[in-house]
């Protein structure tokens, strides 16, 4: 049918789930209501709660002359604050808690929307931890919520990679989350070059829950506990030894505490130790009072919320607390309320954020940058439980979760604030300058490198004068499209447009897409060996030089010509090559440099550089017509939580 792009089966998708802002130095923009103002934040999510503080639209002007959007839906009123809403249930299922309006249920989506332009409001916290104000990066932008997900997910109707690239051939970057299935390789979903993609990154505040045991030992443990046990304590019981033998449950089972492996008679007005991470549902079920649950990772990096006393320990902890319960006749033991701590160790990329390298297009590096992710305090819907267990009957005005759906607005909002800076800029522009300004992460936390942080964590006031910045246009993503595998036909379901044409469908390396950063993907047993061409755009100074500087993993080497690049205008191109090369290799875990044009005046347009080993046969990615039929993950494989933020002018 005309118009149709193309047809694709659904699937359903899961959501991706203030001292942020001040952590990453970006205390308040500089730019001013009036430019912030021009720019629309708009979300891909579960809805937005508009009676809630953070989006009341005090002192706002009218949404620019050019906004065409509008709300749709019973029982919501837009302001000039959220100045479009609107729903989309391709299923055509409600669950009970489901609203067929832009209303959010869930509080995913009004917890995102307030991380990126929330209005400040004064006192906000959960239940009385992270108390302070609360506000988005950029409070005087405008919010359009598309509500997508509902109770059972998200749908896929409109496959991400493909409507991002219609959003960018309207000039509308789309900043996706990275996914939160980490801390494996290839785990990083949403990967199309022309998207933001965003890995999530703790803060300098933690959450933490103490245990105190009969015989006097205190163990520190992560969670956001606010029910206070005013220091009673109870008896202890090690899952294992209250296993539900009539449900066929094993000790080893019940260590667990897994659904219905818990005898509820010998659980009863109990703290409970599990061998693994809970949703808390099944201790009260079996009327427990309390859990002590094990971080089986043991990376105990994030907190979350439980509908009980509760926290999480490290595996060394565990060992303790048991001993202490087998050790003891009447074990006993309490929880305190969580308090916030000092992080010393942030930034640094969160277990569960999804890693690289790319697993469709291995030179292209992905995720693109880190922002932060974890125990994020925003708003939420009074219709929602702040914890995973449907049951939980607590409501609150804000909520601490963490995800990469949480550090996604972060970018979002960092974007949009280069937009307003910048309104005629592309979003490969924007891009740009958000991942060559970035904070350099410290290396030495992450084994993975680039592969979990990208270029750095998001720098938005840094992001607003880069200097320098890689432009990437439509025809440049469609010549990226047809060296990886596309043909005309394949290529036209992506673009929506008959002109669209691959006058070549020999498979290529990714070497000559514009891009910001570096990736050379080496088959086992070959040399290092790449040759990129890359342009960069003076945005800066009217008259500058820039000198190249380079950070060279051994045993990789690199040149860059020219070495250096002068300008004398805004708006002017330099056109510079990188050459890697070196020895053979085979089984290289990733080697990681850079590239930093500096200018002297205080620009350097930094690039990192990563060299790695993958499988012979792997160095074109995958065929790409999967895009156009059952493997419809082509650029946004599924992921534990999936959320989605498009920044837009229009």
């Amino acid at each position: 049918m005309e118009g149709v792009v193309s047809v694709i089966p659904n699937r359903i998708l899961k959501l991706h789930t203030t001292r942020s802002w001040d952590f990453v130095g970006f205390s308040k923009g500089k730019l001013g209501a009036p430019l912030e103002g021009n720019v629309v934040i708009g979300l891909l999510d579960s809805g937005i709660w508009p009676e809630s503080d953070s989006f009341n639209d005090e002192g706002m002007s009218a949404p620019p002359a050019k906004w065409k959007g509008k709300c749709v839906g019973a029982n919501f009123t837009c302001n000039n604050k959220i100045i479009g809403a609107r729903w989309y249930n391709s299923e055509h299922f409600f669950d009970t808690t489901d609203l067929p309006s832009p209303r959010d249920s869930e509080g995913h989506g009004t917890h995102t929307s307030s991380t990126a332009a929330g209005r400040e409001v004064q006192g906000a916290s959960y239940f009385g931890l992270a108390e302070g104000v609360a506000r988005g990066g950029v409070p005087n932008a405008r919010i359009a919520m598309y509500k997508v997900c509902w109770s059972f997910g998200c749908s896929t109707a409109d496959p991400i990679a493909i409507g991002s690239f219609h959003a960018m051939k309207n000039g509308i970057l789309t900043s996706n989350s990275a996914g939160n299935s980490g801390p494996y390789p290839y785990s990083v979903s949403n990967y199309a070059p022309w998207t933001l993609t965003v890995a999530a990154n703790t803060i300098d505040r933690k959450f933490v829950a103490q245990v105190v045991l009969g015989n006097g030992q205190v163990l520190s443990g992560l969670s956001v506990n606010n029910f206070d046990l005013n220091g009673t304590t109870y008896p202890l019981i090690w899952g294992g030894h209250a296993a539900n033998f009539s449900a066929g449950a094993s000790p080893a089972i019940a260590g667990f505490c897994s659904p219905g492996a818990l005898n509820s008679y010998k659980v009863e007005r109990k703290i409970v130790l599990c061998d693994a991470m809970v949703t808390g549902s099944q201790i009260l079920k079996a009327n427990g009072v309390g859990v002590i649950m094990t971080d089986s990772f043991n990376s105990l990096d994030y907190a979350s919320s439980f509908p009980l006393p509760a926290t999480v320990i490290s595996n060394e902890d565990r060992v303790k607390v048991l001993n202490y319960i087998r050790a003891t006749e009447n074990p006993i033991a309490t929880i305190l309320v969580a308090q916030g701590w000092k992080d010393v160790m942030a930034a640094s990329v969160v277990s569960f954020s999804s890693r690289g390298p790319n697993p469709i297009t291995p030179d292209i590096l992905k995720p693109d940058i880190t922002a932060p992710g974890v125990d994020i305090l925003a708003a939420w819907s009074p219709l929602a439980p702040p914890s995973t267990d449907p049951k939980d009957t607590r409501r609150v005005n804000f909520n601490i979760i963490s995800g990469t759906s949480m550090s996604c607005p972060h970018a979002s909002a960092a974007a949009a604030y280069v937009k307003a800076g910048h309104p005629n800029w592309s979003p490969a522009a924007i891009k740009s300058a958000l991942m060559t300004t970035a904070t350099i992460m410290e290396p030495g936390k992450h084994v993975d490198l680039e592969f979990s942080y990208g270029s750095g964590q998001i720098n938005p006031e840094h992001a607003l004068n880069p200097g320098l910045v890689y432009d990437a246009s439509e025809a440049d993503y469609i010549n990226f499209l047809c060296k990886q595998g596309y043909n005309t036909t394949t290529l036209r379901m992506i673009t929506g447009s008959n002109s669209s044409v691959c006058k070549s469908t020999t498979p290529g390396r990714a070497w000559d897409l514009n891009y910001p950063t570096f990736a050379l993907a080496v088959e086992d047993g070959q040399p290092i060996q790449g040759v990129f061409t890359r342009t960069v755009t003076n945005v800066g100074n009217n008259s500058s030089t820039y000198t190249v500087s380079m950070s060279t993993p051994y045993p990789v080497s690199i040149t860059v010509e020219p070495p250096v690049l002068t300008f004398s205008k805004i708006g002017e191109m330099k056109t510079f090559t990188v050459k890697l090369f070196g020895p053979k290799i085979a089984q290289q875990p990733i080697m990681s440099g850079a590239i930093t044009w500096k200018d002297g005046n205080g620009h350097e347009v930094r690039s990192p550089v990563v060299v790695y080993n993958i499988l012979p046969g792997r160095k074109y990615g995958i065929p790409t017509s999967s895009m156009t039929n059952q493997k419809t993950d082509k650029f946004e494989g599924p992921s534990m939580y999936h959320k989605t933020g498009i920044l837009g002018r229009n």
